[in-house]
């Protein structure tokens, strides 16, 4: 080929490519925080785990376990399908059907029913025995929910999504925050003083206070995690728990080092699914309610589990669910 063909090759290439990047990137990058400067030795201790409900679950994003009926495990999985495990005999039911494959972040109402986020169809919907209701749907004062991905209720009764709505008691849902680096999971410390966020894309977490002299502002949890944060639990000792997905790495760092990578990846599914299959690992960090992290478990090469996404403390256990998995993982402390 001549170089002047070859030439005007490359450039159109380069001009293709970045026409596709333009109509395509559903994304707006955030700046990546530096190398992370704490280490945490491998442990492989997740390798340990025990397998709930192998063959059943597909997919099982979130797990929740219901302390007040004594220790019932929940689960919504890409079939449509709300799981439930009897404590004593470890039996599982196909207990609600919702329908469709985004079914993610789950959470128990005071009254019984289960609060569930949809990315895919509906929004926030409350499960209960016998109905669906759509809570609040894909946006918030002019702000669109794109994924919801997590849930809590509050006492008053006071809901916070990852997405920063808030859905106050009449069902009006109120925006807390927005412009966060994908915010995933939620939580409450035991006062409720403040809410919890993830922001995977920040590889950290930020506390947007409720209450006091500070309510409506936020500030740094935690940061420069070894993973991104993906959801949160609060643990019956007060401390939270954190599932890490896509461990950090040269290779990740790398591809999140400059916006245009980001963007790149971000508008080409196919081959941000395929960053994500390269990494393998599953974490989990215990953080207490000063954002000290107090240890991490881990299964370095993701040989039993990988890509964690949720992780729940009941009873001195831990339960962790997976995208990626036909199970639900149980350890104990």
């Amino acid at each position: 080929m001549k170089p002047g063909l070859f030439a005007a090759a490359v450039l159109a290439a380069i001009a293709s490519l970045a026409i596709h990047v333009a109509l395509n990137c559903p994304i707006d990058p955030v700046q990546s925080p530096p190398a992370p400067t704490s280490h945490y030795p491998r442990n492989n201790l997740l390798q340990r785990l025990e397998k709930l409900g192998e063959g059943l679950l597909n997919g099982p994003e979130d797990v929740y376990v219901d302390a007040v009926a004594g220790g019932v495990v929940y689960t919504a999985t890409r079939d449509g399908w709300l799981h439930r495990m009897n404590p004593y005999n470890r039996s599982w039911e196909r207990w609600r059907f919702v329908g469709g494959t985004g079914l993610l972040g789950i959470a128990k109402c005071a009254d019984g029913s289960m609060l569930i986020c949809d990315a895919h169809n509906k929004g926030l919907l409350r499960v209960g025995e016998e109905a669906v209701t759509l809570l609040a749907a894909s946006e918030v004062e002019g702000s669109t929910i794109n994924l919801p991905d997590a849930v809590v209720e509050g006492w008053r009764p006071q809901m916070a999504r990852s997405t920063s709505a808030t859905p106050a008691p009449d069902s009006a849902s109120t925006l807390m925050l927005d412009h966060l680096g994908f915010a995933n999971g939620v939580a409450l410390p035991l006062d409720e003083a403040f809410v919890v966020v993830c922001e995977s894309a920040r590889f950290r977490c930020i506390k947007v206070w409720l209450k006091g002299e500070k309510a409506g502002q936020f500030e740094t949890f935690i940061d420069n995690l070894p993973g991104c944060p993906d959801n949160i639990r609060l643990g019956s000792d007060g401390y939270f728990w954190i599932a890490l997905v896509q461990l950090r790495s040269p290779w990740l760092d790398l591809i999140t080092r400059w916006s245009l990578t980001k963007r790149v990846l971000a508008s080409f599914p196919t081959l941000l699914e395929w960053s994500k299959a390269t990494t393998k690992g599953a974490m989990v960090a215990q953080v207490s309610e000063d954002g000290n992290i107090i240890r991490a478990l881990d299964d370095s090469e993701g040989k039993v589990i990988n890509f964690v996404t949720s992780v729940m403390e009941y009873n001195g256990d831990i339960f962790l669910g997976s995208p990626k998995a036909n199970f639900v993982g149980k350890l104990s402390l």
